[in-house]
């Protein structure tokens, strides 16, 4: 897509965390102009290309008013959120508060600076346990944590907001983003870390003894979990083609963003030691509470409407670009 200048400036909300810096990179590979806003509570400088971040927080009203006053924006992406299931069961005033609230905050300013184009970062956790798996987006939205009930009152939120003011949103469902970019100079790295496959090679690493299995008695064939992986590259491509068809259409939609395929706990374990060359010990934990037993996606809607293509469709392709990444860093 040839970018016209007047559209190429887009705004990256959270844009030092693990998938909006991808997403920053991907843009920039496209030839548009993000500028990313992030207050680095999660996120990291140095993942962010120089003179691209603006340090602010999604709850100072005057800084988000000052933002949008300085730049014309075409569109937003907003990846700004709290994400861990178990800790929203703990403190979901925090999740409200952060995924919901500075939302809403966010939301305020682009109706004042009469910006109408949003990508936002959903989930999963907005379906709960389905009934049918994979999950196709017309599937019942009943989340069972805050997490997921923080994002879907957002979705309902963006929907209001079409009906008010004109807002035009594209709403990307994720399953688990894992992985990292080919360049190794960027990947996954929370503190602490909570995802499965970091988790993993940092036991490869010697940085962890075990890994812990929370919950071995779920209904599915080994006992465990089953996620779906999808690649944190095919994941920003997704939202690029979500954006490109919000700057020609102007036409909201929703959409799931997996591979359509997936892994028990077990079976991830057991592609990191095949990768890694590590046996990786295990022991057994408790169920974290509001974890359902399978998500699965099925992301035909956005392959058949977007022309979506995941280029990294494999676990084993998934997992060897985060142990370059892991490695690199030592």
């Amino acid at each position: 897509m040839q970018i016209d200048q007047q559209y190429s400036k887009i705004l990256v909300v959270g844009g030092a965390g693990y998938i909006g810096s991808h997403m920053v990179r991907e843009l920039l590979e496209k030839g548009y102009d993000p500028l990313v806003y992030d207050n680095l509570s999660t996120g990291y400088i140095w993942s962010v290309p120089e003179g691209r971040l603006v340090k602010g927080d999604l709850a100072d009203d005057s800084a988000l008013e000052e933002l949008f006053s300085a730049h014309r924006f075409a569109a937003v992406m907003h990846f700004a959120s709290s994400i861990q299931v178990g800790e929203s069961v703990d403190f979901p005033l925090k999740y409200y508060k952060n995924n919901l609230g500075n939302t809403l905050n966010l939301l305020a300013a682009m109706e004042k600076a009469n910006v109408k184009k949003l990508v936002f970062s959903s989930t999963a956790a907005v379906y709960g346990t389905p009934e049918i798996v994979p999950i196709a987006e017309s599937a019942r939205l009943r989340p069972e944590n805050p997490y997921g009930r923080s994002k879907l009152m957002v979705e309902e939120v963006l929907a209001d907001c079409e009906r008010a003011w004109g807002l035009c949103s594209m709403k990307l469902r994720y399953f688990n983003a894992a992985g990292a970019h080919p360049s190794g100079g960027i990947g996954e790295a929370h503190h602490p870390e909570s995802h499965l496959i970091p988790i993993i090679l940092e036991v490869a690493l010697g940085k962890r003894p075990f890994v812990t299995i929370n919950g071995d008695d779920y209904d599915t064939l080994d006992g465990t979990c089953i996620r779906d992986y999808v690649h944190v590259r095919d994941l920003v491509s997704a939202h690029t083609l979500a954006l490109e068809s919000l700057m020609r259409h102007g036409r909201s939609a929703v959409f799931n963003l997996g591979n359509g395929k997936g892994y028990s706990i077990h079976e991830v374990i057991e592609v990191c030691r095949k990768v890694t060359g590590h046996p990786i010990p295990v022991k057994s934990g408790p169920k974290r509470t509001g974890d359902p037993g399978k998500l699965v996606a099925s992301s035909a809607k956005i392959v058949n409407d977007l022309g979506w293509l995941p280029l990294y469709a494999d676990l084993d392709s998934i997992v060897t670009t985060a142990w370059q990444w892991h490695k690199s860093r030592g």
